[in-house]
């Protein structure tokens, strides 16, 4: 017995609107795990380049390389604090490239592409960089 035209092409738009819902749903999950990551004046980005962590606390930010030559970064920052912080690069052709204000126990990312040159690295929140928040590093 033949299965009517009808009732196939029924089943296969059933199956491709399934396949379709299930690509969107994945598509919408594959979240950062709560971390946010953006560059400079193009809002979020795709993180890249080589990671550089960055340990916040009050009232002190410790970098886990001290060697850089130009290229691109992309600065994890880590808050191990108890209050909110954020990350700030400054330097030349990069002007106050930031993460989001991140909660305590959380990070955020931000990518840079570093040239020749020293850069201010800092908690831009309230006064943390007159505070010890603040590390200059050298390119090149």
């Amino acid at each position: 017995m033949a299965i009517p035209a009808r009732t196939t092409r029924t089943a296969l738009r059933t199956t491709a609107g399934a396949f379709c819902a299930a690509l969107v749903l994945a598509a919408c999950s594959s979240g950062g795990g709560g971390q946010a990551s953006g560059s400079a004046g193009s809002g979020t980005t795709q993180a890249s380049g080589t990671r550089v962590t960055v340990t916040e606390s009050e009232f002190m930010l410790k970098l886990s390389r001290t060697s850089f030559t130009p290229g691109t970064y992309t600065f994890v920052a880590d808050n191990h604090g108890t209050i909110t912080h954020a990350l700030s690069i400054d330097g030349p052709g990069v002007e106050d490239a930031r993460t989001k204000d991140i909660p305590a126990g959380h990070s955020a990312t931000v990518t840079v592409t570093l040239k020749k040159g020293t850069y201010d690295v800092y908690c831009p929140v309230d006064s943390h960089k007159q505070m010890g928040m603040d590390e200059h590093i050298k390119v090149g």
